[in-house]
């Protein structure tokens, strides 16, 4: 951790728009799916809110999606982001592409383990306690490259920040379950106290945003999920 006083005192960790994958409840992992129309509307409408609280360095995962989101707020801003392959999503092996019902089918015990907030290794990739220390080292390392008492922005992914905020907090892997998922284009807020992180805020941003374009057909003949049908799969 930086010395106390030194480099950013908080940070805005800003989950990715949605993505097609998203709304089909597909484990994406570390694939490069791009933002669909909704996802770019999410991370536009988060962008104005963000910039209003003037941070001053942008970071961003290196995956396509996490990078598009972003890009919104380069766009209100004099930001321009620093891509970090360490803020990647969790390597998720065998099961990524995959939708989460046939992971169920496949892999049961795995599956279950995983949704129970176990710290098992998913897909023969990655463990949570392994996606956590790689994205706490990460906001470190550039809390302490942003000015003093700055505020520092990190465009990553569901799981990433999760594990991330877990890990900043100084809480076990197996705390997974105690924190939802944040939704797509939303953020949490960690502040330093001292020589620690607390936890400020959490699925913070606008809701709703895009509800306009669902339904729609897209090109490959499927349609928009409903609200209920993207929150139970939308993980990742």
């Amino acid at each position: 951790m930086s010395a106390a006083g030194a480099g950013a005192t908080r940070l805005v960790l800003w989950r990715h728009g949605r993505t097609t994958s998203n709304a089909e409840g597909r484990f994406q992992g570390q694939l490069d799916v791009p933002l669909d129309e909704v996802g770019h509307a999410q991370a536009r409408a988060a962008a104005a809110q963000i910039a209003a609280l003037q941070p001053d360095r942008l970071v961003s995962s290196d995956l396509v999606r996490a990078r598009a989101t972003a890009a919104h707020l380069e766009a209100l801003t004099d930001l321009r982001a620093v891509e970090d392959p360490a803020l990647r999503e969790l390597h998720a092996g065998a099961w990524q592409g995959l939708l989460h019902r046939q992971i169920e089918d496949h892999w049961p015990d795995g599956h279950r383990a995983w949704r129970s907030g176990e710290d098992v290794r998913i897909g023969g990739g990655e463990k949570r306690s392994e996606l956590g220390a790689r994205v706490a080292a990460s906001l470190e390392r550039h809390a302490a490259q942003t000015r003093d008492g700055g505020l520092l922005v990190a465009a990553s992914h569901s799981g990433a920040l999760r594990a991330g905020v877990l890990a900043l907090l100084g809480l076990p892997p197996e705390a997974w379950a105690s924190l939802a998922s944040i939704g797509n284009g939303r953020w949490a807020v960690v502040e330093r106290r001292g020589e620690r992180w607390v936890l400020r805020g959490y699925d913070l941003g606008p809701r709703g945003v895009g509800e306009e374009l669902e339904g729609r057909t897209g090109a490959d003949g499927a349609r928009g999920l409903s609200s209920v049908q993207r929150s139970a799969g939308a993980v990742v």
